[in-house]
């Protein structure tokens, strides 16, 4: 369907086709069952208005753009980049969300096609930033048609397109006022309005979220499994692994050449269940859904009137503090031993400043807020050091003070002794057991030669 694309794609910057039109589709994700919103009735509209009016489209095709010059895109018109960025020239740059679309306005803005047709205006787009791109091709002499509407040329055209634009846009304003409006009130009621976990099932009602008669059982277990504390959670992954648990069909993410894809060029992807894993564990684990309970407006659980509980409250609050006991962050079970560690805070935010090393030298990083106005995030060693140096020259200590620092003195001493003896035994340990283990080998290493031989 797109052969010599990049010929195809020099004549069109050539001007080549500077006296044909495009047909633009766009199928809404608002309202995905309504007749007009889909793609093979604007074709056939728009093919028919092409034909009674006599105009010439574009035998182009590029892939991810158009087929025979009729481009096809599934995109909300609705959504709107709020970003925009000034130039220092003094251009404001506004990102388009729909990538067909886009490409678009980029040929259209180098005048390298006529014009375009769309069904309607609510096809164009649905918001005020699409809009207005529209309305500065059309100023500029790009002939922009309708199906289904005639814009005179006139203030009262104008004005048409005006009311025409604003009703596209609230009809969709409606629509998401509406949709807002029916999840806060069916969450008040307790009914899930969200997609249940694993261990229930989808069956496309929101009331109604029953148990999955494979895979609930299993989970059950799980938790009962890990309040003994014998378990652990790469344990359990592996137990449910072997008990046949997966998780639940889904499709995979399209991708960015299958979203763009012409509706003859799409391929169906199929849904694909895969091996739990440790996380998988851990998500069921910390989930109240299982206790009965839904996600309310307020961000709280609040108990579900469409699903049943899995386990009882009592044994997932067990299971909640036999996770939380074994929280032990693994990159600071040992601490680099470093000066200043946990000494330094920011003044603004009480952040800490964290010491790490870079080419040799010591350095001390803090990750402030947004909001704080300390703008001092990073200094080196050198500076904390002058900085306490001048704070101990102005220091002065009575007969007393003296005396109690050196008896402190005295006992960190002592405590560093004890703690280095410790050290010292450990170590002596740790040799002995590896000579013991090196002597064992060597008296045995005949005997489990043969067993390896033997295993292999």
């Amino acid at each position: 369907m797109y052969p010599n694309e990049q010929k195809l794609f020099k004549d069109i910057l050539k001007g080549q086709y500077r006296d044909c039109y495009l047909i633009y589709n766009r199928k809404s994700t608002d309202e995905p069952e309504n007749q007009k919103n889909s793609i093979q009735y604007q074709k056939l509209e728009n093919g028919k208005f092409v034909i009674r009016e006599k105009l010439r489209l574009a035998p182009i095709s590029l892939k991810g753009f158009c087929a025979d010059g009729i481009i096809s895109e599934k995109h909300s018109g609705f959504k709107e980049d709020n970003n925009i960025h000034i130039t220092k020239e003094g251009l404001v740059q506004y990102r388009i969300e729909r990538p067909k679309f886009q490409k678009l306005v980029q040929f259209l803005s180098k005048d390298l096609f006529k014009g375009v047709i769309f069904l309607c205006w609510d096809r164009v787009s649905r918001n005020r930033g699409d809009d207005t791109v529209i309305r500065k091709l059309m100023r500029k002499g790009i002939d922009v048609r309708f199906t289904y509407a005639n814009y005179a040329k006139t203030s009262s055209g104008a004005l048409h397109m005006d009311i025409d634009g604003m009703f596209a846009e609230h009809h969709s304003r409606v629509t998401s006022e509406k949709v807002t409006i029916a999840t806060w009130n069916l969450r008040e009621q307790g009914i899930c309005t969200y997609r249940a976990p694993m261990g229930y099932l989808n069956i496309g009602r929101m009331d109604q979220k029953p148990f999955d008669p494979e895979r609930a059982p299993i989970i059950k277990n799980l938790f009962a499994q890990y309040a003994t504390g014998e378990w652990s959670l790469s344990d359990l992954a592996r137990w449910a692994n072997k008990q046949g648990l997966t998780t639940v069909p889904m499709r995979r993410r399209r991708t960015e050449d299958e979203m763009l894809a012409e509706e003859d060029d799409e391929k169906e992807i199929m849904q694909v269940s895969r091996p739990v894993t440790l996380n998988h564990v851990h998500k069921i684990l910390t989930n109240p859904f299982y206790t009965g309970k839904i996600l309310g407006n307020n961000g709280e659980y609040v108990m579900s009137k469409s699903h049943e509980p899995l386990v009882s409250e009592t044994l997932f609050n067990h299971v909640q503090g036999a996770l939380n006991g074994k929280k032990v962050s693994i990159h600071y079970t040992e601490k680099i031993d470093l000066p200043f560690r946990g000494r330094i805070r920011c003044g603004k935010c009480g952040r800490v400043y964290t010491p790490y090393m870079q080419k040799g030298i010591l350095y001390f990083g803090s990750r402030c807020p947004s909001g704080c106005a300390n703008t001092f995030r990073s200094f080196n060693i050198g500076y904390i050091e002058n900085e306490i140096g001048k704070l101990i020259a102005k220091l002065s200590f009575t007969e007393d003070e003296l005396a109690e620092i050196e008896a402190r003195t005295s006992t960190d001493v002592v405590l560093f002794d004890e703690r280095r003896q410790k050290n010292i035994e450990q170590n002596e340990r740790t040799k002995k057991k590896l000579h013991e283990d090196l002597s064992y080998l060597l008296i045995n290493r005949l005997t489990l030669l043969k067993w390896i031989f033997r295993a292999s």
